[in-house]
């Protein structure tokens, strides 16, 4: 027995049996779920109508994220799963589908932001930088780029609970595309009242 998205099995409305008129037909399958994996990448190729494909993510470890905010998207590592809003046996079990809360590693977009704007981001007050970030954010500049990125820092807020996370090196993202049907997890960086409801939730569960 296939998986079957059609009507016909199913009993009518008043709960008598429908005889079946014809066989299963191929526009009428279904296909088991994938249950994208937190893991090593591992994505199958499916054969869909029309010789299309769809790639199966079985197991995924990374995605491509966005800083809305800041028009930044960067590739980074998905370390963990923390909420869905569906069913709580998804985080149970680290799986990836769409809309699920995740915590990824947010060094890319430490850098970026220190790079962009010669500022420093969720460093704790009185750290010690490395030499490398020192040089980064302090080195000499000419008096045209100091003056481009003077006005650049004008603009350069990030809310204090996303400052927070950051000196962490680690955000709370949330999954946007469909793991199973287009094999990859990509998403964007909650921030706002959308952050504000998620870790609203995170620590009630943490709480029960």
């Amino acid at each position: 027995m296939g998986i079957s998205r059609d009507h016909w099995h199913k009993r009518r409305a008043t709960g008598g049996k429908r005889k079946p008129l014809r066989k299963k037909r191929k526009f009428e399958l279904g296909r088991p779920a994938a249950n994208t994996k937190l893991g090593a990448k591992r994505i199958h190729t499916v054969r869909t109508r029309g010789g299309n494909k769809k790639y199966r993510a079985l197991r995924l470890d990374q995605g491509n994220f966005s800083w809305g905010s800041e028009c930044c998207t960067r590739k980074t590592r998905i370390i963990d799963v923390v909420y869905n809003a569906s069913n709580n046996e998804l985080v149970r079990t680290k799986t990836l589908v769409k809309n699920a809360i995740v915590v990824i590693d947010a060094t890319p977009f430490r850098q970026w932001y220190e790079s962009h704007y010669a500022l420093p981001l969720g460093r704790k007050k009185g750290a010690k930088l490395t030499e490398a970030d020192e040089a980064a954010l302090n080195k000499k500049r000419s008096k045209k780029v100091e003056k481009k990125y003077k006005a650049r820092q004008r603009l350069a807020k990030v809310e204090s609970a996303l400052e927070e996370q950051f000196q962490s090196s680690r955000v709370l993202a949330c999954i946007s595309s469909r793991p199973g049907q287009c094999g990859r997890a990509d998403g964007y960086i909650l921030e706002g009242k959308e952050l504000e409801f998620y870790m609203r939730k995170i620590k009630a569960k943490k709480g029960k």
